[in-house]
Formats: structure tokens, sequence, C-alpha cells
């Protein structure tokens, strides 16, 4: 039996905007939604897609670097305080992190929501 490919470490991004305007409709919504966990996105997008989509909407090349987990394990045994260092090696972890769009409240229900490459796009414009 072959192995499953380790899925792509993913993170799920909404706005905060987003975020008040579905609490609103997850809040007033019927039936009422209670004693269960909701899930809401603007877009759910894995890393190396998010350096896509920033090369794209900024029109420039950035270069890149992978880390292995191995390594990023290894940053955080010797800086285990370093917030930034937590941080990398959590969300490389790739588990509850994210969560597919398609499933999502707005999904559901037709909301549209901010995805990545139109929230760069308006802070390029501002």
């Amino acid at each position: 039996m072959a192995k499953k490919p380790p899925s792509l470490p993913r993170v799920t991004v909404t706005t905060p905007e987003d975020i008040g305007r579905l609490t609103t409709e997850i809040l007033l919504a019927e039936p009422r939604i209670a004693n269960e966990v909701v899930y809401v996105a603007g877009d759910t997008i894995s890393y190396g897609e998010l350096a896509e989509v920033v090369e794209r909407v900024t029109r420039q090349t950035f270069g890149k670097t992978l880390w292995s987990l191995d390594k990023l394990r290894a940053d955080l045994a010797q800086a285990p305080d370093d917030v930034m260092t937590r941080y990398r090696a959590a969300f490389a972890l790739g588990d509850g992190m994210w969560w597919d769009k398609a499933n999502t409240f707005n999904a559901k229900h037709g909301i549209d929501t901010v995805d990545v490459a139109h929230y760069l796009q308006h802070l390029l414009e501002a």
C-alpha cells in the first residue's frame, strides 16, 4: 500500500472586517447555532501559493527558502522563548491551523469574503 504524501502546510486567513460580518451572520442565523464550532475563512492557502500570490500581485520576484520541519524543530530547541520561532514551528506542522474553505459557514451560505490576493491588492492601492 502506497503512503499518502504529506499535505503541504496551509493557513486559513480572514480579515477582521469579514470576521465581524460573519460573526453577526452566525449570531442571527436561523435555526440558531449553539454549542458547535463554526468555521469561517477568507482564504485557505499554502505558503508556496502565498509566495506566488505576493509575486503576482506585486509583480516582483522574491527569494524563497524552504525550511524542513527538522530545521524548525532544531531552531525551536535552541530558542524556545522566541515567539517567531514558535510561530514558524507551529504553523509548519500543518495540523489545526487551517480548514477547507468549502466547508465554512460563509461558503455554505454564499457569503463572499476577501482572499489574500484581493487583500494585498487593496493594501498596495492604499
